[in-house]
């Protein structure tokens, strides 16, 4: 039942001291109302009992003077009816009349259980009546008794029951009311929570206070004031934990820190050495043992000048110590020497430790060995002045050197010289040996520079193949030509590598401290412009600056870029000088000759602007331009004669020669044009061939398969090998001009002549002779059997209008 209640209790969701206290009061009315119901149980049976026994006394009173009346009168059958009504009776349930131990009558069955038993002596009326004594027997059980208080007890029960529960309940309400729900409420304030910030709030109950404290009131003024205490002490437990853990991640701090410190001595690359406020060694790394040599035990105790090579200048020194009491640190560089007795430089930081009163007590010196960085920065300052390639100094270190140079020469009062070269040709070199041959041609040059010049004098490398001389002391302009022309034929002279003969040359500019500018920047532009004078003069030369240079190099540019614009806005022309056959006179072919018709200066030279196109890198699309030119020309007057075999001669500069794209150019000019490949004449330079014999060979040879015929122009002026000329797939040969004229009178020119000539046709060749302006030496070719004639004599050249009246 206890158990019961209480889940009710907890359903209800009552406190646990109203349970308990409501269980208890319950339990306590249920006790004291158990005992009610026995006793008055036990009342309600003596009650019964007692009737039963009144009973008998009324039977003894009112029925025993009537059996004896109707014993008297004889009447039976009132008799046994008047038994019969006592067994009727309640609770009486046996009754016998006997006469002289004889049963004269009974009723019932005799009583078995617990009752009561009564035996009355008939009254002396019987005796009167002639009866024997007789007497009556009457049982009355207590059996219907018990049942009757046991049906009183279980109401009884039930009432007090209910009543039990009516009263728990009401004592427990009167108790929440009065007692419980302040106690709650304490409890609840009790519990917290403590708010960390303000104290907490008074402790006031729900109820009107009475006059005078009673224990609630003092309860709770005690849980208040346990309260603000325990909060008191909350926050002085969160300030210590607090305080704590700051200790503890300060302690965590200092000590991690002493870890890594401790790692960082032991595991540390550099060495550290410690000594006490006497400069003692008191303890050092590992790092310091592999560097130096010596063992921990061998330099404890010992003074750190013990480790020192007696390289480092004292003053050092005293800066060192001056620096650490001042400022208590110093770094610096100093030379020690190791246990073997290897010198080597070492990077010393020192740092006093100061202890109480800034006292020092120890001193830290971190040092390592610097060799390898010395070497490293020798190598950078090395690599950052000069040129890598060559070994010579580059532009930075000739910046350097040239403005010393000049500010010594302003103060002696001496003349310098400064050469700009520029190597010629040495792209088409790169270009067709490639360039690991271009760099050992570098490095060949930059050998030869070094040797033209004296050991004070400063040669450097600017980039790609321009060199700088800076001659500190000449004599004059001439003493620097003097110089000048000697580094040119140094340049000039054959190349032998990687099994290749290589020719080369310079164009030099020469400009001269102070005539040619009074600074390092006027100087520099000065000799820059007139290296760019010398290659526009032909290059392989020496050029001093003058004022007019810079007039003639700003032309330069100006042409340029008006050649630029010629080939946009189609200024560029192209005449035609016709070519005849010797034995017939007939006109079989024609030159093709470029043109320019200036907008403003009109007709321009070739002599003047093909040069310095081919200096710009524009002879490739103005050859290009050409070519494609000349053939579809030759279309048009096929269309208009009808006439297959009249030959077009096409001059090729030296890069369309080099250039990969001249096979496939030719070959599809040939296919647009439907023009047959022997129509188309190629003439090509002496020098041309010789630069590249090799790969000329076999480009020209894959021309000639194709059909192309291939004539060598200006034979003769150039430095032809006979041998060469015999491997060269060609078809012609075109006597120069300047072997044409005075012919007839210059006995050498006429021998020249004939033996080009017979050469020619002792290999199978065509001879061309150009440039014939009079009759003698008309006569002189036709009759030493000259193939073909070209010259003012026969025709000039004329636009493409023209020719067909000159083959007329």
């Amino acid at each position: 039942m206890r158990a019961a209640l209480a889940s009710v209790c907890k359903k209800c969701r009552l406190s646990p001291l109203a349970r308990r206290l409501l269980v208890q009061a319950f339990l306590f009315s249920s006790a004291l109302a158990a005992v009610i119901t026995l006793l008055d149980a036990h009342r309600h049976y003596r009650n019964e009992l007692d009737t039963i026994a009144l009973q008998m006394s009324q039977i003894e009173q009112v029925h025993l003077p009537s059996v004896a009346d109707n014993l008297g009168a004889n009447q039976a059958a009132r008799l046994q009816q008047t038994l019969r009504s006592i067994t009727q009776l309640e609770d009486f349930v046996y009754v016998r009349l006997v006469f002289a131990a004889e049963t004269a009558f009974e009723s019932g069955q005799p009583l078995a259980g617990p009752g009561l038993k009564r035996v009355f002596a008939l009254p002396s009326t019987t005796a009167e009546a002639g009866l024997p004594p007789g007497q009556l027997e009457v049982h009355a059980s207590h059996e219907l008794a018990f049942m009757r208080m046991v049906k009183h007890l279980g109401q009884l029960a039930s009432a007090n029951l209910l009543k039990t529960v009516l009263v728990a309940l009401f004592f427990a309400w009167v108790f929440y009311r009065l007692v419980g729900r302040h106690l709650r409420h304490i409890a609840a304030y009790a519990q917290g929570p403590w708010p960390v910030g303000p104290a907490p709030a008074a402790l006031v109950l729900p109820r009107k206070e009475p006059a005078r404290p009673d224990e609630l009131t003092r309860l709770a003024q005690s849980v208040q004031r346990m309260q603000e205490t325990l909060w008191t002490l909350a926050c002085q437990e969160r300030e210590r934990a607090h305080e704590l853990e700051t200790e503890l991640q300060e302690r965590s701090r200092i000590e991690a820190r002493l870890h890594v410190m401790a790692t960082v001595f032991e595991s540390s690359r550099e060495a550290i050495m410690i000594s006490d406020h006497a400069n003692r060694i008191v303890t050092v790394n590992e790092a310091f043992v592999k560097l130096t040599g010596y063992d921990v035990g061998e330099v404890l105790g010992r003074n750190p000048r013990m480790l020192s090579a007696g390289m480092t200048p004292v003053e050092v020194y005293k800066d060192m110590w001056q620096s650490l009491s001042e400022q208590g640190c110093w770094q610096g560089e100093v030379w020690d020497r190791r246990k073997d007795g290897r010198i080597y430089p070492k990077w010393l930081s020192i740092n006093a430790v100061r202890g109480a009163q800034e006292k020092v007590t120890h001193y830290v010196a971190i040092f390592s060995d610097i060799s390898e960085r010395k070497e490293a920065e020798e190598k950078i300052y090395h690599l950052a002045h000069h040129d890598s390639r060559t070994g010579l100094a580059n532009r930075m270190s000739l910046a350097l050197e040239l403005q010393s140079a000049v500010r010594q020469a302003a103060q002696n009062r001496h003349r310098l010289a400064l050469m700009f070269i520029d190597l010629d040709r040495f792209k088409e070199i790169n270009d067709v040996h490639g360039h690991d041959v271009g760099d050992k041609l570098l490095v060949e040059v930059a050998g030869r520079l070094k040797q033209a010049v004296r050991h004070g004098d400063t040669v450097a490398r600017l980039g790609g193949d321009e060199f700088v001389i800076l001659l500190r002391y000449v004599n004059g302009r001439e003493g620097a030509l003097q110089v000048a022309e000697k580094v040119r034929e140094s340049v000039a002279a054959p190349y032998e590598m990687s099994g290749l003969a290589l020719r080369t040359a310079a164009s030099i500019g020469l400009a001269v401290y102070p005539q040619d500018g009074e600074t390092v920047e006027l100087l520099m532009k000065s000799a820059d412009t007139a290296m760019y004078h010398a290659k526009s003069t032909g290059r392989d030369n020496v050029q001093a600056y003058s004022p007019g240079m810079e007039q003639a190099l700003l032309e330069r540019i100006k042409l340029v870029h008006e050649m630029r614009q010629a080939l946009d806005r189609h200024e560029f022309q192209l005449h035609y000088q016709p070519q005849f056959n010797a034995r017939t006179g007939q006109m079989d072919g024609v030159e093709a000759l470029l043109r320019w018709l200036h907008p403003i200066d009109g007709w321009v030279s070739p002599a003047r602007f093909i040069p310095v196109a081919e200096q710009a890198g524009l002879i490739l699309e103005i050859g290009a331009w050409v070519l494609g030119q000349a053939c579809h020309q030759w279309r048009l007057w096929y269309e208009q004669t009808g006439n297959p075999h009249l030959r077009m001669a096409v001059n090729l500069s030296a890069q369309q020669l080099e250039s990969d794209d001249l096979i496939h150019q030719v070959q599809k000019l040939l296919q647009r044009n439907r023009m047959p490949p022997e129509c188309l004449e190629l003439e090509i330079t002496e020098s041309m061939l010789m630069e590249d014999v090799d790969r000329n060979v076999e480009r020209l040879g894959a021309l000639r398969e194709m059909g192309v015929k291939l004539a060598i122009d200006d034979f003769g002026t150039g430095y032809s090998s006979l041998n060469y000329l015999r491997m060269l797939p060609i078809d012609a040969l075109k006597l120069d001009r300047s072997f044409v004229q005075g012919v007839e009178t210059d006995s050498g020119n006429a021998a020249i002549c004939l033996s080009i000539i017979a050469l020619a046709h002792n290999l199978g060749l065509e001879v061309v002779a150009e440039g014939v302006e009079t009759e003698p030496q008309h006569e002189f070719l036709l009759q030493h059997g000259c193939d073909r004639l070209q010259g003012f004599l026969l025709g000039r050249p004329v636009p493409a209008s023209e020719v067909l009246e000159l083959a007329t």
